[in-house]
């Protein structure tokens, strides 16, 4: 017995020891970084691989980690609005952009871009720095300081988290990653003090990306919208950028015989050449009465914008139901006759299930399909004149898996959003908050997040101006890029509201530019300049095969006017 008893206790006793060391190992192993490495690893361990940002005294302890490590390509900006629309860009074909500024003004520089990835569902991270906790919100006139940053985060970002403890710095990190990328996805922005970043934590033996909860979704009324569509005789799908992920179930809608319009987010979902889309010509007269004559319209992952039902005014069928994650979404634009929470994805593959036993093949309908979109297109490119021959000669010279990426400019909001055709998602990128100047930034990040492919900005002489500085970027970072200019003098797109709204008076529309073709030479760039119709498909075809930046200047005055002024709307003046 005292020997059972003995053996017992000396069991129990090496036990423990060895339970003192592996703690003593583990914490001997357990390695000391700065709250800054430590954020750094956590974007590594969630894939980033690259990130956009400028260089400040209050975000240098994270520009270093990502320096000394090298794992995560930096991108430098010329300024935080360009980082963070390089991070959209980026985000849009990753999966999750990443952008790093200075507090105060630099945060606040990055505002109007974090806008545009909110209005988008872009999931991008905003990491800025924060004055010493000593002096947080005590207005002390700390370097950089900026009254209540948060709250001036707060109207940007769809979340905004601040890290107080270096301990905290890899858990806030990945709650601020997981709720950027959750649906409905948006920018999140983190601040941070610089003497947290500098500060040493413990980090955890292993950063995990963390997996995402299941979205939900409501059967009840998944199977209710299954039956209306059965009884439908004349449906119809409006699907936009909540549904870009749902391609897949789209294109087997549309093979049951549903037409599909897209919203110019959602360009590409399905292939512009299928016989049923009816591409993003929503206010042309021939599609507008067919969406008027339907009798069950499905929204699907679209926030049916003001520019694109002529502000709220076209009208979408005798009944209308509407698809999206977000429950908030509901009669937001339009009332509603149901809702159906749900990842589109998911909620139009049920669908297509219901639909595979009784499609809805309607040849009369689908004449009237064709007819409706050979229309629309006849009368844009009556519009456009010269301009729909330079859309022609830049989708024959862009590679099938090209990407363009257009400003909000008058060639952009014609041609650029309905003329040039797509056949996948995400190849035709725009500014859906509507503000000018975002597509050289952004065209930067789509470029380093798809290297191997072809990216295309299209950009007035206007908005080039406010980011200009970009092209130095570009240009660094040597990426397969053109920049194609729009150059009319100014203000195009207001000078058309002027004229039809405004009695033609002229006011304010006309601004100095530099030559573009000679900066573009001054940058280390390939440049072309484009003034007769008859060049359009030589220069563009050059402009696209040259491995590395180049800029073509598009001269408006001697190509012809451009006849547009905005998009359809209320009359309000």
């Amino acid at each position: 017995m005292k020997s059972e008893t003995m053996t017992t206790e000396q069991l129990s006793r090496s036990a423990q020891e060895a339970a003192q060391n592996s703690a003593s190992d583990a914490a001997a192993r357990q390695e000391r970084v700065t709250a800054a490495e430590a954020i750094v690893r956590v974007l590594e361990a969630y894939g980033v691989d690259a990130v956009h940002g400028v260089i400040s005294i209050h975000n240098l302890p994270v520009a270093d980690a990502i320096g000394r490590r090298g794992q995560i390509r930096f991108v430098a900006a010329r300024g935080e609005a360009g980082a963070a629309a390089m991070a959209d860009g980026h985000g849009r074909h990753s999966g999750l952009g990443v952008v790093l500024t200075s507090t105060g003004a630099g945060a606040g520089n990055a505002a109007g871009a974090l806008m545009e990835a909110l209005n988008a569902g872009t999931p991008v991270l905003h990491i800025t720095g924060q004055v010493e906790r000593d002096y947080l919100d005590r207005d002390a006139s700390f370097i950089h300081e900026t009254r209540d940053q948060v709250s001036l985060l707060r109207g940007c970002s769809k979340a905004v988290f601040r890290i107080l403890h270096p301990q905290q710095a890899v858990a806030v990190t990945q709650r601020a990653i997981q709720e950027a990328i959750r649906l409905p996805a948006g920018p999140v922005s983190i601040e941070i003090p610089i003497d947290v970043q500098a500060a040493m934590v413990d980090l955890p033996c292993a950063i995990q990306r963390l997996p995402l909860p299941a979205p939900a979704r409501d059967d009840r009324a998944v199977a209710a919208l299954a039956a209306r569509l059965l009884a439908a005789q004349r449906p119809m799908l409006w699907v936009g950028g909540g549904a870009i992920a749902a391609a897949a179930a789209v294109l087997r809608l549309a093979e049951l015989g549903v037409p599909v319009v897209s919203s110019t987010h959602g360009r590409g979902i399905l292939p512009d050449g299928h016989p049923r889309s009816l591409r993003a010509f929503h206010n042309a007269t021939g599609v507008a009465r067919l969406l008027a004559e339907s009798d069950l319209v499905i929204v699907a992952g679209s926030r049916l914008r003001s520019n694109e039902t002529a502000t709220y005014s076209l009208p979408l069928g005798s009944c209308r139901v509407q698809i999206d994650i977000d429950p908030a979404a509901c009669n937001r634009n339009y009332p509603m006759d149901a809702f159906v929470l749900g990842d589109c994805a998911d909620v139009l593959d049920k669908l297509a299930e219901a639909l595979q036993a009784a499609p809805k093949h309607d040849p009369l309908r689908d004449r009237d399909i064709c007819s409706a979109t050979i229309a629309a297109e006849y009368a844009l490119r009556e519009q456009l004149g010269a301009y729909a021959v330079l859309s022609d000669a830049l989708r024959s010279a862009l590679p099938d898996d090209g990407i363009f990426v257009r400003d909000i400019t008058m060639s952009g909001s014609t041609w650029g959003s309905r003329l040039l055709n797509f056949q996948q998602p995400r190849q035709n990128i725009h500014s859906l908050a509507g503000a000018i100047g975002l597509a050289l930034p952004t065209a930067i990040g789509c470029a380093i997040a798809n290297p191997g492919r072809k990216v295309m900005a299209l950009i007035g002489d206007g908005g080039l101006m406010l980011n200009i500085g970009e092209l130095a970027t570009a240009v660094q970072e040597q990426l397969d890029m053109v920049l194609l200019v729009m150059n009319d003098g100014g203000y195009g797109v207001m000078r058309g509201i002027q004229q039809k709204y405004f009695g033609d008076r002229q006011y304010y529309n006309q601004l100095h530019a530099p030559d573009f073709h000679a900066l573009a030479g001054a940058m280390g760039m390939r440049a072309w300049k484009l003034d007769d119709c008859s060049n359009f498909d030589a220069v563009l075809r050059a402009a696209v095969a040259h491995p590395g930046p180049a800029l073509v200047e598009v001269n408006m005055a001697a190509i012809g006017p451009l006849h547009f002024s905005g998009p359809p709307q209320k009359r309000l003046y």
